[in-house]
């Protein structure tokens, strides 16, 4: 078993997600729930995930929970790409925010 507090994968994802949230805020109202709410959705998914297979007692166990982090990161690039070319967000969030 893992501690997940202690890795800093865990860690990055918190602050993705609060940057994502952040970011979100801005995005027009008839957004709500669509790229919005897949955003958010995606991000928290990400700690969650590594936190729940962190519980997990195999090391098989717990990386198919980081293989389901990793397709919620990629669904966050290509929302984030969408977002970019709807002009919700600019090139320099889109890249800051794609690090």
């Amino acid at each position: 078993m893992h501690r997940f507090k202690d890795l800093d994968i865990w860690k990055r994802s918190r602050l993705l997600c609060s940057a994502i949230y952040a970011t979100t805020v801005s995005f027009p109202e008839n957004e709500k729930f669509g790229l919005t709410n897949q955003l958010r959705r995606a991000s928290v998914s990400i700690p969650s995930n590594i936190a729940e297979g962190c519980s997990r007692s195999s090391n098989k166990d717990f990386s198919r929970f980081l293989e389901i982090s990793i397709g919620s990161i990629f669904e966050i690039e290509i929302q984030l790409l969408i977002a970019s070319d709807l002009g919700y967000i600019n090139q320099i969030k889109l890249n800051e925010l794609m690090l």
